[in-house]
């Protein structure tokens, strides 16, 4: 049986993957023992895989290797097992291979069994997935948010963003976000009804943040220059947490901000906080995030892109503002 890969066929420059991956065709190898194969129905398109396609070593993750396959989180039916605990048939999601059809170690892969009475089985990268734990640990956890805190989130319009500043809110916070683009802010503001948003396209985002002032936690998902913004508009005993640096994926700078004395003089804390540090928690956080988004209070728009092929269209939405909620590749069955 042939299967479609995107491999790696060098490094890309900024966002021109074009370029640097390429869809080939290949046998697939016979299963080794703890593996499992899954035939892809969604792939999720992340912007820390980002990092993943430098030759950065010092990383939360080392670089995928040139010439191997594209890796990020799959979703499908599991087609043949030779993993204790999954059958064919069986709902999962793991880190498997931008690929019609993904071969995983179980364990390493972090493949777990979901529930497929789930109406949107899209959910399970959204509210229910990474995003929805990383938002939920970032806001609460990391952040330490308290009702009646305000509470900044950066790239509010993206997957994980949008869900953060919706959970800030369902805690009793008042919310805030930053977003590029009028559409993105009215969304924020009018759809999610948040206490207010920051255009960063649209000019004097100094004078935008002073509108709110006083932020007790910031959620950083971009870095860069925005975050010496923040700094200085931070209540004293502030918290961010930093999730991402979406500023520096694409264009090879380090965050290096300039306010850093702020820290001192603000008393803030600034902590980092990854997904993989808190899998164990996965199901309590799924249960609360399924509640919430099973009652209406937590939604999530999806921009699906359908076909393997197109892969890495959807893929430059994250790193261009091209979407609004959770980017996802949908596979033909």
């Amino acid at each position: 049986m042939n299967n479609r890969f995107w491999r790696i066929a060098r490094r890309p420059e900024g966002t021109d993957f074009a370029s640097a991956l390429e869809l080939v065709e290949a046998p697939l190898a016979p299963l080794a023992e703890g593996e499992i194969r899954i035939r892809n129905s969604h792939l999720s398109m992340d912007a820390g895989t980002r990092m993943w396609l430098t030759d950065r070593e010092d990383g939360y993750q080392p670089p995928l290797p040139v010439g191997g396959p594209m890796t990020g989180l799959v979703l499908g039916e599991v087609i043949e097992s030779r993993a204790e605990g999954f059958a064919a048939g069986d709902l999962v999601r793991a880190f498997g291979q931008w690929a019609d059809v993904s071969t995983v170690d179980a364990v390493m892969s972090g493949a777990i069994m979901l529930d497929p009475t789930v109406a949107d089985r899209r959910a399970w990268f959204g509210p229910l997935g990474m995003n929805g734990w990383t938002a939920l640990w970032g806001i609460e956890q990391t952040g330490a948010a308290k009702a009646g805190e305000r509470v900044l989130v950066s790239a509010a319009a993206g997957a994980t963003g949008i869900l953060a500043v919706q959970i800030a809110k369902l805690l009793g916070c008042e919310a805030w976000g930053i977003a590029g683009g009028a559409a993105k802010c009215a969304f924020l503001t009018e759809e999610l009804g948040i206490a207010g948003a920051v255009d960063y396209k649209a000019g004097d985002v100094a004078a935008q943040l002073d509108a709110a002032w006083g932020f007790d936690v910031y959620f950083d998902n971009v870095g860069g220059p925005l975050l010496d913004q923040v700094l200085t508009r931070m209540n004293h005993y502030g918290r961010i947490a930093v999730c991402g640096l979406l500023a520096d994926y694409t264009t090879g700078t380090r965050t290096a901000p300039k306010e850093f004395d702020q820290v001192l003089m603000r008393r803030l804390r600034i902590e980092g906080f990854f997904s993989p540090d808190f899998m164990h928690e996965g199901p309590a956080l799924t249960r609360r995030l399924r509640e919430w988004t099973e009652a209406g209070a937590l939604v999530m728009p999806y921009d699906v892109t359908r076909g393997l092929e197109n892969t890495l269209t959807a893929y430059a939405k994250l790193f261009t503002g091209g979407n609004i909620g959770k980017v996802i590749v949908e596979l033909e069955q």
